[in-house]
């Protein structure tokens, strides 16, 4: 490493002919401020007497801040621009040079990259990383170090005992550590297994009667009426009503796909026959937004990594767009790329708690009651309890049988002795 000024500089870029490849690629109307930023980023690099590296991308960053006073926007479109040269200097050099880690240290850089390479979603990827880093700042304290199991005991008897989390939540922590010690600090932890866990108490699910369920829906409206109509009906989870692409929907044979749900596995489950045509008119109704973001040149949607590197263009086809596109664009936290999302998980959450509350309904009603409700009403309309397993994606049919506490029981004929009497 040699140090040029203040600025150390590691990985030299050569990246000669990156305005052929910009002129190539595929981002439309952001070709033109991308090239703008490079070629600043360049210029400031020479006037400097600097080369181009991850390492003076961060002080280009850091003089931009400091002399220009940028808009939040502004600064990210300049990241953006420079995540792109960089990752295409990766691709064309065979070199690893990535600005999308730089100035992390270096378990997280490891951390991370073994995340991607076995394809977890973005949302393990924000929980791991957040438990390793409170995880780290515990340790750093510790006299034991970081790769100690009587430091991770006591960072997880910690929780338990001061933080009082509950057990679900200590059980993701250790998960998250049991994967950090496995694939960063490359030490395995087969006594983990036996850690005294806090206890699991079973709570019965908030389940709705069929006319709160109506009075839940007569308070929604709009795309979010409709999304909670499909929740209820096709038992989904929220991170898989979310997640549904065109293609997931089969009008024809009246079912929906869910992709990668929990476990990672693909089920059907039911489309109701009632929610054909309002279904149906919604996506119609997205072709419109989809031609014009076609038309702005703009980034397709994500696709799952094995997909994108199969099928680099799925992501402008029709059929992968989302059920429920989001109204703005945002940036994509692991490339940088401007794309549509589908609409954020907690935006529909907050829609339905609001809707109970002027329902009147006096339950502590989430997205995942919706859910709840579905497997109940099933069961008590007399489903055989293994389909509504199948259909939930439950890898356990002990898991379903929760729903049996709660189900009403009709034709069995059994009273309170209160009405006895």
């Amino acid at each position: 490493m040699t140090t040029t000024g203040k600025i150390a500089i590691r990985e030299r870029v050569s990246f000669p002919r990156w305005d052929e490849v910009l002129d190539a690629s595929d981002l439309g109307g952001k070709r033109e401020s991308y090239a703008i930023t490079i070629r600043w980023y360049l210029k400031w690099c020479r006037d400097n007497g600097l080369v181009a590296s991850v390492d003076t991308a961060l002080g280009f960053f850091a003089w931009a801040e400091r002399e220009k006073n940028p808009k939040p926007y502004a600064l990210e479109s300049w990241k953006e621009a420079l995540r792109w040269f960089f990752r295409e200097a990766s691709r064309v050099s065979g070199v690893e040079c990535r600005l999308d880690n730089a100035g992390l240290p270096d378990w997280q850089k490891r951390l991370i990259t073994r995340l991607r390479v076995e394809n977890k979603s973005y949302r393990t990827e924000e929980t791991y990383v957040g438990w390793c880093k409170r995880y780290m700042e515990y340790a750093s304290g510790a006299k034991e170090g970081a790769a100690s199991i009587a430091t991770l005991e006591g960072f997880l008897d910690g929780l338990a005992y001061e933080g009082r989390v509950s057990a679900s939540t200590q059980r993701q922590a250790l998960n998250a550590l049991v994967y950090f010690f496995r694939e960063v600090l490359e030490q395995e932890l087969p006594d983990m297994m036996e850690y005294r866990r806090a206890r699991v108490m079973r709570r019965l699910p908030v389940v709705l009667s069929h006319s709160e369920m109506q009075a839940l829906f007569g308070a929604l409206s709009g795309t979010y009426r409709l999304m909670a109509n499909l929740q209820y009906g096709s038992g989904l989870r929220v991170s898989e009503l979310i997640r549904l692409r065109i293609k997931d929907v089969d009008f024809d044979n009246r079912y929906v796909v869910v992709r990668a749900g929990k476990g990672d596995k693909d089920r059907r489950t039911l489309l109701p026959e009632s929610l054909v045509d309002m279904l149906s008119a919604h996506i119609s109704r997205l072709k419109v937004l989809f031609q014009e973001d076609q038309q702005s040149g703009l980034a397709g949607v994500y696709l799952p990594p094995s997909v994108a590197s199969k099928y680099p263009k799925a992501g402008v086809r029709w059929e992968w767009q989302w059920v429920w596109p989001s109204r703005k664009l945002s940036v994509d936290p692991r490339t940088g790329i401007e794309r549509r999302h589908h609409v954020m998980p907690n935006r529909y959450q907050n829609a339905i708690k609001e809707a109970a509350r002027r329902a009147g309904i006096a339950k502590a009603v989430s997205t995942h009651a919706l859910r709840h409700s579905f497997a109940t009403h099933m069961l008590e309309a007399g489903t055989d309890i293994r389909t509504v397993q199948d259909l939930l994606g439950h890898q356990s049919v002990e898991t379903t049988q929760i729903y049996t506490h709660v189900m009403r029981r009709p034709g069995l004929g059994i009273t309170s002795p209160m009405d006895r009497l």
